[in-house]
């Protein structure tokens, strides 16, 4: 799929991608920043999109880590596929509320999510937030891309830390939020 095509694709879900367009690679490299991936063994994404999130934690994970990338969107699953041929990038068609049954019963050392939680119903962002803090290791961080800082009172109610940072260079501007219990 060409990159117009992707963008077609963003622009007919914007209720379940909540983007105006993919992140750039200034907030890849921010939102990758925030985490030692070096030794991390289990790396959870949430929202993988066309995958500009995705190549980054590919780009600075250990060869040895599994990396789950879950997309509610069967076209942007297929392109990712294509894209992420390792044995140990798996592309999951769910809902990151179905995260935890993948992991059979190991925790994550980081989780990556670029999910529009303004845009999704309340039961289940408080699902998949609960899900998520309850499955990190020790140490281990939920890594949100928000638009709104308003947001970083809701992780404040699943995660004991929340810090935020800021970038300019993405359209729109964003926050990334790293939240750890």
């Amino acid at each position: 799929m060409t990159k117009p095509n992707l963008l077609l694709e963003l622009y007919s879900n914007l209720s379940t991608t909540g983007a105006l367009t993919f992140s750039s690679k200034a907030l890849v490299k921010k939102m990758i920043s925030q985490a030692d991936l070096e030794g991390a063994k289990l790396i959870v994404e949430m929202g993988g999109g066309d995958g500009s999130i995705t190549q980054g934690i590919v780009d600075a994970m250990d060869p040895s880590a599994e990396l789950l990338v879950f997309e509610i969107n069967a076209s942007f699953c297929e392109e990712m596929e294509k894209q992420f041929p390792q044995k140990n990038v798996h592309i999951i068609n769910a809902s990151a509320d179905e995260f935890t049954s993948y992991l059979k019963g190991r925790k994550a050392d980081f989780i990556f999510s670029s999910l529009p939680f303004s845009l999704i119903p309340k039961d289940v962002v408080d699902s998949i937030l609960k899900q998520a803090s309850s499955s990190l290791v020790r140490n281990g961080a939920f890594i949100q891309i928000c638009y709104s800082y308003l947001l970083k009172s809701l992780f404040q109610k699943y995660f004991n830390k929340v810090s935020v940072s800021f970038t300019l260079k993405n359209l729109p501007p964003a926050f990334v939020m790293v939240c750890q219990s």
